[in-house]
């Protein structure tokens, strides 16, 4: 239940904030897809843990590229 309501507002942010931030993401799939689909994959806290790791490694001096989950 938790799992859909986190998904959920990231949807949420995909569809109402990001659109007015622009295409900035350097990684493939976007950070927004990659922590849903970690959360999906392992659950709400190991997938968490997962998906900000990749949202802390979205810099400037980060040179992004394709990154599928572990």
């Amino acid at each position: 239940m938790f799992k859909k309501f986190l998904v959920l507002i990231i949807r949420g942010y995909q569809k109402f904030i990001s659109p007015l931030l622009g295409n900035n993401c350097r990684f493939s799939p976007t950070c927004s897809e990659y922590f849903i689909l970690a959360v999906e994959k392992y659950g709400v806290i190991k997938g968490s843990y997962i998906g900000g790791k990749r949202i802390l490694r979205c810099h400037p001096f980060n040179p992004g590229g394709y990154d599928p989950l572990p």
